[in-house]
């Protein structure tokens, strides 16, 4: 299938790729999405296709079931002349094509009814490609229960209590979003942390000390860079709890890590105080937040992604040394390092029992 869709995305006038079952309109395959760098030229609506093609086998399975959170470029990155150059929808009120799945779901800040999307096959997948979703974000939980959330009930609108029972109330991750507040000094007036060698050194050396913690919990730990100038971790969980008390637990942690590293790390919530040290952000873990998916591409020159790590390359290796152009190399190297996290979910509810 990859094979004859790359051989389809090469022809000059395309048009749109024929999945068989499905076809996938294209306009403007040649619109240039993230514009050209010092030390490469310009990706394109076709690099990214092409991307999504090589990559679908990797990136699908994180996607499956889990609600999508739409972040578009309609004119790329630079969006010359465009007065709304890119925007989120976390539900949508077009029209999308019949292969892409949707559920209507409850916002618990309107008590409205409103349609979410899922990427559930390569069609729609590629169908992001087309509305220029140029990064993928999608919810810690999931509308399927099996294995560890039989029973949980599949009621999702309608009210806000029956979507608090629900499956998707119950994630499957715990995570953890560290992010710099160390200055590289070239950063515009007001504006957020760069990147720079110093600042994400010290990101990956608090994620080495929150592993520790994790370690002596007994809880399994992944990591993947942000992408941009941050690192995540995700603790696979079993499905017990909602996402208030996962946050709480969470919380637990990154106090825990906070009070052993006070100069190093904060909790705060102003920015202002912040400066010169990592964030740890537990409140990640609330339903209908999202960070960007295994193998994301991300919004910045050169299209960094966010790629699993082994815990022995923090340090060794810079986020921008992962790319849409070098990840499938990567792949066929390391291959998908999280590719059996949900097989390694822990029980929270022993985990902090034991510990209490």
């Amino acid at each position: 299938m990859s094979d004859r869709l790359l051989e389809q995305l090469e022809r000059p006038r395309l048009t749109g790729l024929d999945l068989g079952d499905v076809r996938v309109p294209i306009t403007h395959p040649d619109r240039i999405l993230w514009p050209a760098t010092m030390t490469e030229p310009p990706i394109t609506r076709r690099d990214l296709l092409r991307y999504f093609i090589a990559m679908s086998p990797y990136l699908l399975p994180y996607l499956q079931d889990r609600p999508l959170t739409l972040l578009r470029y309609p004119y790329g990155l630079s969006g010359v002349g465009v007065a709304e150059k890119h925007f989120f929808q976390k539900h949508v009120e077009f029209e999308a094509p019949p292969f892409v799945h949707r559920e209507c779901l409850i916002s618990e800040h309107t008590g409205l009814d409103g349609t979410y999307l899922f990427c559930n096959n390569l069609a729609t997948l590629l169908w992001l490609a087309q509305i220029a979703n140029i990064e993928l974000h999608t919810w810690y939980s999931r509308t399927v229960n099996a294995p560890d959330a039989l029973g949980q009930p599949h009621t999702f609108s309608g009210s806000v209590e029956a979507f608090e029972r629900s499956v998707l109330n119950h994630p499957d991750f715990m995570v953890f979003d560290l992010d710099p507040y160390l200055y590289s000094g070239r950063e515009p007036p007001g504006g957020q942390p760069q990147l720079h060698a110093a600042g994400f050194q010290r990101t990956c050396e608090v994620a080495l000390w929150l592993k520790d913690v994790l370690d002596n919990l007994g809880l399994p730990a992944f990591v993947k860079t942000s992408g941009k100038t941050g690192v995540h971790v995700f603790v696979p969980i079993l499905r017990q709890f909602n996402f208030d008390t996962v946050r709480g637990m969470s919380e637990q942690i990154c106090r825990f890590v906070q009070r052993l590293h006070p100069r190093e790390t904060t909790m705060e919530w102003s920015v202002d105080k912040r400066h010169g040290k990592v964030f740890l952000d537990h409140n990640q873990n609330t339903r209908g937040k999202t960070l960007a998916t295994p193998y994301s591409p991300r919004a910045l020159p050169g299209a960094p992604v966010s790629v699993p790590l082994r815990w022995t390359e923090l340090g060794s290796v810079y986020p921008t040394q992962f790319t849409l152009r070098t990840m499938h190399e990567r792949l066929k190297i390391v291959g998908d390092l999280w590719a059996d996290i949900l097989q390694h979910k822990a029980d929270l509810a022993h985990v902090f029992t034991a510990h209490a």
